[in-house]
């Protein structure tokens, strides 16, 4: 029998660990299996105190003490939208690494949430359902929705974005316009392919009609840095709206929080016969 983690990228936040936890436990449960809730960098920084007293538990070292364990078929299924640098570079090289220092094992590694070409169109189910938890947009004569990601250097990462983006419009109203955005880009045109930051969207929406609310749909996993209740997200709404008083900005609940992400995770445990195989040798 494998060993099974749920990796995500991993924050400083303990939000974002206590969420990557809960998940792990649920998929644990439905599954009847247990799933090890590992983050790829950053969580170990996190006080044990904030974590319930269980300090969080990243890649490397997790890789290594199940290995010492003697587990030697691991499986990850990754808690990232599209194909990161992460999952092509980062996790095979830290594999390769603890295969040098602890011996070999095998490591398979599922797709992302939503592998292109053929996508995830429950992801666009859980982004419709948070879109129109609030009731914001249902029945109004004109909605206008940003769908709004981190925003990242690699264009197969944003393509997903655009393929969700598209299948999103087709389900909201005919009058809810939606756009797309993203938090952050690096600067030049040869990163245009990310799209318009959200901060200078909003700001050209609200010159448009400052009277007309905007709703975020938001592209997010888990309460970090970037999407928590005092994140980069928030102080970008913080800003327009004091440049534009009057502009509400609404922001929907965040994908990881939405019980259907557990469905989505549950299929990737019977398609293993069809994930990438890691073999990791000792040095």
């Amino acid at each position: 029998m494998p060993t099974f983690i749920l990796a995500d990228n991993g924050s400083k936040r303990p939000e974002s660990t206590l969420n990557l936890r809960r998940l792990a436990a649920t998929l644990s449960q439905r599954a009847g299996t247990q799933v090890d809730p590992v983050s790829l960098l950053h969580s170990d920084r996190i006080p044990a105190d904030l974590l319930g007293g269980q300090p969080a538990e990243t890649l490397a070292p997790a890789l290594a003490r199940l290995v010492r364990q003697g587990h030697q078929a691991l499986v990850l299924i990754p808690l990232f939208f599209g194909p990161s640098r992460a999952l092509s570079q980062f996790v095979p090289e830290t594999a390769a690494r603890v295969a040098n220092d602890c011996g070999a094992f095998s490591l398979q590694v599922a797709p992302a949430l939503c592998p292109l070409p053929t996508g995830e169109p429950r992801l666009v189910d859980i982004l419709y359902d948070n879109l129109m938890s609030g009731g914001e947009l249902r029945g109004m004569k004109t909605g206008r929705a940003i769908l709004v990601d981190h925003g990242s250097p690699i264009p197969e990462v944003t393509a997903v974005r655009h393929w969700l983006g598209e299948r999103l419009q087709e389900r909201l109203e005919e009058e809810v316009r939606l756009e797309q955005a993203v938090m952050e880009r690096r600067e030049g045109a040869a990163y245009d392919f990310n799209g318009p930051l959200l901060e200078d969207l909003l700001g050209r929406l609200a010159e448009e009609d400052a009277t007309a609310p905007v709703t975020l749909s938001m592209l997010f996993l888990s309460a970090g840095r970037h999407a928590g209740p005092e994140g980069d997200i928030r102080d970008i709404c913080r800003r327009v709206s004091a440049c534009h008083p009057g502009l509400e900005v609404r922001i929907s609940p965040l994908v990881g929080d939405h019980p259907g992400l557990v469905d989505i995770l549950l299929a990737r445990l019977t398609e293993r016969h069809r994930w990438n195989n890691l073999s990791p040798a000792a040095g």
